[in-house]
């Protein structure tokens, strides 16, 4: 038996842009992954630097995980503020704030 792909994206008639729609699970999974994904990185990233001041481990992680998922999900809500549709340019480039490598 094979598994068929279904393809759940919706396209913005006015911009052609695929766009989270009522059907786009798809990408709210994939939204929720790199969210984690930020955490993880944001958190990770200032283990080091948490100790040098007398900042315990695991509030300084839980501290810089947390402010990085802020940054994205504000990012993400100003977007769907302005027309009420999350495009995938509008997804990556909340996700680029944080991402320093990426630029």
């Amino acid at each position: 038996m094979t598994k068929s792909k279904v393809d759940v994206t919706v396209k913005d008639p006015a911009t052609g842009e695929e766009v989270i729609g009522s059907t786009a699970v798809t990408n709210i999974w994939n939204i929720f992954f790199r969210i984690v994904a930020v955490f993880a990185a944001s958190g990770l990233s200032i283990i080091g630097a948490g100790s040098l001041v007398g900042i315990d481990t695991l509030t300084a992680v839980i501290m810089a995980g947390t402010l990085g998922v802020a940054t994205v999900v504000e990012k993400l809500a100003r977007a769907f503020l302005d027309d009420g549709k999350l495009s995938a340019s509008e997804i990556n480039s909340a996700f680029s704030t944080v991402d320093k490598k990426s630029e």
